[in-house]
């Protein structure tokens, strides 16, 4: 070969030994027949293509240091063979179902030249062939026609970038109509096969040509840029933000996205609707469907009289304060009150103003009441606390509704209600606007609803602001508790969280060797912060408190990026904590690395192995290349290698993800590189984690940044708006 290195030039030949084949990623090392007979090495990503098969390669030629010259391969396409042994060796490779090596010589020494002709349009005439009947010979025809469709499908699509790991997918979901739907439409991908978002079909549309202003890639943008809002929070955009989103992301002019709105809403894939004053707004259709049913079925809750009951409420708060030992204070007593005697409460606080001891009060005189009582909370460890702490079953929501995660969906609903006369929800800021629409319909009219949570704590992950939409909607009963009480007040932590809330900066300044719960470490750079993060959870911590530094010690980060983020300080973290050591037991998944000891977190909801989103736990023991056992608070779950996506490394967690959980000893880095996450519900959340011991390590100007400012960006929500008309 005399061609120049980096000219794009063509082989044409047969492919021949692969050497070396990664199954993710399909990057292939293989020798290549060329018609000379020359052997050649081959290497880039082939997929779908086996051994045998002719190919017409592009690519280049490059010198590889260890290897030496080398075919690198830029796209490929499949060949009819040329020759008789080229038709019987492309039979025998293709993997066509009925067609063996055997089986090819026969075919190829009845029928020459003209044997895959035959199969694909004259099967009939395979019948000639000793062994083969009218029936085979239908199915060889098929699986031939099936096999050539499937190879071209990808070859097709990892001709427009698809990667190894999605084509299957593509395939799995369009069939041999794959390459006729991408073209027509690359952006359905987006919606209905998995793994793929607009910016990936985006690429593909490129790839095939499809113009920038083309309705279709206009309407993609447009629900693209509506799903990222709800990622964010919101339930809608108004329109004008919309519009100008949606043109920056597209990079085409506002006036083309106007008409485009309006044929998706004709076709029902939007909303469009204005309540308030907030002018013309568009919404997916389960935003619009999730607020509508959740406020028409409270507003119904709330119309319907509670069952009548004999008991003297204010007697029963008595008897249960000498039972209990407990004084309830003023406002205690009137959530206790009004939680069993009006339809819908909120009873919302910061941390020390009594909120537990209000729920057991509510759970104990229920029971009095003969009243059938449901507790729930949307994650599992706040499920755990409520049950501990009322003595009564309680359960995450999805548990509580029955979730049927083959269905998504619940088994509770209007037609199998809750079997319960009062619903007591906590952790209530937590629960999006999905989860309250599924709360709503499995609840009778006749019982009672009550969402105990702190407002002021960030909003829930998913979509929607519901316990401050409830409350603003003036249609629930809402108590508010400020008084913080006399134990809790003797704690800097509570202390300091009702100081940020209140937009007040807590007081940082610490004596040497003053007894106290909460610290904040000055470290202005970053790498230096991180370094004493590392010595307060691996030695100081430990040694001074006694915690155990992976399960009982937490790091909260504002973000994942960064010298300061989760991905950076799990990496530090683990190699202090739980390096690696000759001859351990690791499993790489990625750029992941895990081993027995470490401390890890679910990333989603996963019903068969009994584990959710946000639980931490530990790798009790890894099997082999295959096998991770984790072990959550004494339950194991088992995890095969291609299921560990579903797991992070969690030494350090985002305060996002710690969002009704509670940890011994929280240790929080607050820099100025967190600019656009500081903000005072964040850190407040963060504060609020710590039960025992905070500590703060980082800038004091950030403290100050966060605190300032009170999160002035507001989700774009209707459900208090909806209510309140309902409830009219």
């Amino acid at each position: 070969m005399t061609v120049a290195e980096g000219q794009d030039i063509t082989l044409d030949g047969t492919l021949g030994r692969v050497v070396f084949k990664n199954d993710e990623s399909s990057f292939t090392v293989a020798r290549f027949e060329t018609p000379g007979r020359e052997q050649v090495t081959v290497v880039g990503e082939l997929v779908g293509i086996t051994e045998g098969l002719p190919l017409r390669l592009r690519g280049q030629w490059v010198e590889d240091r260890k290897f030496g010259r080398q075919f690198k391969i830029s796209t490929y396409q499949l060949r009819s063979p040329e020759t008789l042994i080229g038709i019987e060796r492309f039979l025998a490779a293709a993997g066509i179902q009925g067609i063996g090596a055997e089986m090819a010589k026969r075919l190829v020494q009845k029928f020459g030249m003209d044997t895959l002709e035959i199969i694909d349009r004259k099967p009939e005439r395979l019948t000639e062939v000793v062994g083969i009947g009218t029936a085979r010979a239908k199915q060889l025809s098929a699986a031939f026609a099936e096999q050539r469709q499937m190879q071209d499908v990808m070859v097709f699509l990892h001709g427009i970038g698809v990667s190894p790991s999605l084509a299957p997918r593509i395939i799995k979901r369009y069939g041999r109509d794959a390459i006729n739907i991408v073209r027509a439409n690359p952006y359905r991908l987006a919606h209905e096969v998995r793994g793929i978002g607009f910016r990936t079909a985006d690429a593909y549309a490129q790839k095939l040509g499809l113009a920038r202003d083309a309705p279709e890639r206009i309407e993609a943008g447009i629900l693209h840029a509506l799903e990222t809002a709800a990622e964010d929070g919101h339930m809608h955009l108004p329109d004008e933000t919309l519009i100008a989103q949606t043109a920056e992301l597209l990079g085409i002019a506002l006036e083309l996205i106007a008409p485009r709105l309006g044929a998706l809403e004709q076709r029902g894939h939007v909303v469009r609707e204005s309540l308030g004053d907030r002018g013309p707004c568009t919404e997916l259709p389960w935003a619009f469907e999730a607020e509508a049913e959740a406020a028409t079925r409270l507003a119904e809750l709330i119309r319907t009289p509670s069952r009548s009951s004999t008991l003297d409420v204010h007697a029963a708060i008595h008897a249960f304060e000498a039972v209990t030992a407990v004084q309830l204070a003023v406002q205690q007593r009137r959530a206790v009150e009004a939680a069993l005697t009006d339809k819908c409460v909120v009873i919302t606080g910061g941390p020390g103003v009594g909120k537990t001891t209000i729920v057991k009060a509510i759970v104990h005189l229920a029971k009095l009441m003969q009243r059938r009582v449901a507790l729930g909370a949307p994650t599992g460890r706040a499920a755990k606390r409520l049950g501990e702490a009322t003595s009564h079953e309680a359960m995450t929501i999805h548990r509580l509704l029955e979730y049927q995660p083959h269905e998504n969906g619940f088994a509770r609903g209007p037609e199998n209600p809750l079997d319960a006369d009062l619903l007591v929800i906590d952790e209530a800021s937590m629960v999006d606007a999905q989860l309250f629409r599924a709360v709503m319909a499995a609840l009778r009219p006749g019982s009672q609803l009550v969402l105990v949570g702190d407002v002021d704590q960030l909003p829930s992950v998913g979509a929607g602001s519901v316990l401050s939409d409830v409350i603003a909607s003036e249609a629930a009963t809402v108590i508010r508790l400020t008084e913080i009480f006399r134990q809790a007040a003797a704690s800097k932590i509570v202390v300091s969280a009702h100081r940020i809330n209140s937009g007040e900066l807590p007081d940082l300044d610490t004596p040497a060797g003053a007894e106290t719960d909460f610290f904040f470490i000055g470290r202005d750079d970053p790498e230096a912060a991180r370094a004493t993060i590392i010595e307060l959870v691996s030695e100081r911590i430990p040694t001074r408190f006694g915690f155990d530094p992976v399960t009982e010690v937490q790091v909260l980060a504002p973000m994942h990026r960064g010298e300061l983020g989760t991905s950076a300080l799990n990496s530090a973290l683990q190699d202090k904590l739980n390096p690696a050591v000759p001859g351990g037991l690791e499993l790489a998944r990625g750029d992941r690395v895990f081993r027995r000891g470490d401390k890890v977190m679910q990333l989603k909801n996963d019903y068969d192995k009994s584990v959710f989103n946000g639980d931490i736990g530990v790798i009790a023991g890894i099997e082999g290349e295959k096998i991770v056992r984790v072990d959550f608070d004494g339950r194991i779950a088992v995890y095969e290698r291609q299921e560990l996506d579903q797991l992070i490394h969690a030494y350090a967690v985002s305060i996002h993800k710690s969002q009704g959980s509670e940890y011994p000893a929280v240790v929080i880095p607050l820099g100025t590189q967190h600019f656009m996450m500081l903000q005072r519900s964040l850190l407040y959340t963060a504060v609020t984690r710590g039960k025992r011991l905070v500590v703060i390590v980082g800038s004091k100007r950030a403290v100050q940044l966060a605190v300032r400012n009170a999160d002035a960006r507001q989700r774009f929500t209707w459900l208090a708006e909806r209510v309140r008309v309902a409830v009219a």
